[in-house]
């Protein structure tokens, strides 16, 4: 027993000393970042280039929500829910997923026109680098233009104190990026009111039968909860939903 027991220990030293000695004797690479003087100015561009698609990617979460559908879906899942009075029921990572396959869905035309016309020809070297982001700009600005209200354009037009423009072709990205996020938020909004106001009649109803019978302590949000979900079933209202937001953007 003794010597299976001295054994055992032998193996278990040998099997951790044995992975030091390979380690020892196996050369490992050190990885070092520097600032060194370069003599080809290809090397800076590169770089530069690296950097520049870092920065692509760290601002991608805010190009996807201020400049597509995103901003008015959400919004509207939100409101949605706060109708209903579920709570937590779908849960924010459920409505974030909904609505970014519903953007998807909605900017489908636009991601196809900037693959034809900006992101395959240079990928195939037909055009340079800045000619395809000026033709992956336009859809993105067609898209924004059309949903955007002529209110919201002037309203920043005259903040940048510029010359008036005389068409929407000379309007800068600076301009045409805040004016949409506000015309999406108001229409988000408006939608957000017409989904309450079922919702809130249920409510009074409800309120209203039971205060008539005395159940002041009841309350009411535990009787109409039920109410709206039967309401919301019986009309399909995902569907109505989901299909009113589409639409809106045709």
């Amino acid at each position: 027993m003794h010597r299976l027991l001295f054994l055992i220990l032998l193996l278990s030293a040998a099997s951790l000393i044995a992975p030091v000695d390979a380690a020892a004797q196996t050369p490992v690479p050190r990885f070092s970042v520097g600032l060194e003087e370069s003599a080809d100015p290809q090397d800076f561009v590169l770089s530069m280039k690296i950097v520049f698609l870092l920065t692509i990617l760290t601002l991608s979460p805010s190009i996807l929500i201020m400049m597509t559908s995103f901003t008015r879906v959400i919004i509207v899942f939100q409101f949605l829910r706060n109708a209903l009075g579920t709570m937590q029921i779908p849960s924010g990572q459920i409505l974030i997923g909904l609505a970014l396959f519903v953007t998807f869905f909605i900017m489908r035309p636009v991601i196809d026109e900037i693959n034809e016309s900006a992101l395959q020809p240079y990928l195939n070297r037909q055009i340079s680098q800045t000619q395809a982001l000026e033709n992956a700009i336009e859809p993105i600005r067609a898209f924004m233009l059309k949903q955007t209200r002529e209110k919201d354009l002037e309203l920043f037009v005259s903040l940048e104190g510029n010359t008036r423009p005389r068409n929407a072709d000379e309007l800068s990205m600076a301009v045409i990026i805040p004016a949409f996020i506000i015309s999406e938020i108001n229409t988000a909004f408006r939608i957000g009111f017409l989904l309450y106001l079922p919702m809130l009649l249920i409510d009074i109803i409800v309120a209203s039968v039971l205060l008539s019978m005395g159940m002041m302590m009841l309350p009411p949000i535990m009787i109409s909860l039920p109410f709206k979900l039967l309401l919301f079933v019986l009309v399909d209202g995902w569907y109505l939903v989901i299909e009113s937001v589409v639409k809106g953007f045709g």
